[in-house]
């Protein structure tokens, strides 16, 4: 099983992923919190890795400490920590640009790559964001499900760490929590698919895709025959934004973004 060692200030990360298909790179951020894993997509309304795998280099990942991925935990961690995570992986993988989809904590993970590296996603789709609404409670609760369950299995972290990550990851009042709605208003192509429950409201998905200068909304994609037809939309945007050879400029910043 593929894994990823970086090497950071606070300590080793490994990054478990897998890869599938061939072509492009499509880097995929799993549902499911600060559980996101590979395994999330399996109860998800679509897993597009069994889709995307026939025309595209198809790279899922297990956030860290979510699944098989671990690492440090620290008063100082946030939103930057994984994103820094994800572009680590695609340097080792020795991927310059790429096109990313995620689905619900996925949208504000994407949020922060389009702010920080813009030069690198050349298309993205985001599925049911997450997004704060009157719901920070509900990500609150959230959080402290997943951290009771590792306080026993690391002793190694700091009786502070767990309250700082909580509010790094939940206390702005940014509406993706990670990034304004400017972080969206970029030339990448974008394409939303409507969330509609608590975690994903629909005004977050509408203000994602009103902010940005290229994108598309999908709004009724999770049932049959939408959910067919929103899977085929998705693919033809992808393919229709997937450059030919580029040059591998992007993956000469590695070492800075990733840092």
């Amino acid at each position: 099983m593929p894994s990823y060692q970086r090497f950071t200030p606070s300590g080793i990360v490994s990054l478990y992923y897998e890869e599938s298909g061939s072509g492009y790179p499509v880097l995929l951020i799993a549902p499911g919190g600060m559980r996101s894993t590979i395994s999330a997509w399996e109860n998800a309304p679509w897993n597009p890795a069994k889709q995307l795998s026939d025309g595209f280099r198809v790279i899922a990942m297990d956030q860290r400490n979510a699944g098989r991925s671990t690492g440090p935990i620290t008063s100082g961690d946030g939103w930057e920590t994984y994103r820094q995570d994800q572009l680590a992986l695609m340097n080792h993988l020795g991927i310059g640009h790429f096109h990313v989809v995620g689905m619900c904590i996925g949208g504000s993970y994407i949020g922060g790559l389009l702010e920080s590296a813009p030069h690198r996603v050349t298309a993205a789709v985001v599925m049911q964001t997450i997004g704060l609404t009157d719901n920070r409670q509900a990500f609150y609760d959230m959080f402290d499900r997943w951290a009771d369950d590792l306080k026993a299995k690391r002793p190694d972290v700091g009786d502070d760490a767990w309250p700082s990550l909580r509010h790094n990851m939940y206390g702005s009042d940014k509406p993706f929590f990670s990034v304004k709605a400017e972080a969206f208003a970029v030339d990448t192509p974008i394409m939303a698919l409507q969330g509609d429950d608590l975690y994903h409201p629909t005004a977050s998905s509408r203000l994602l895709a009103e902010s940005a200068h290229d994108a598309t909304l999908i709004e009724n994609w999770k049932d049959d025959p939408a959910r067919k037809v929103a899977m085929e939309k998705v693919y033809t945007f992808l393919t229709a934004h997937s450059p030919g050879e580029r040059s591998p400029d992007a993956a000469q910043h590695a070492s800075e973004e990733a840092e």
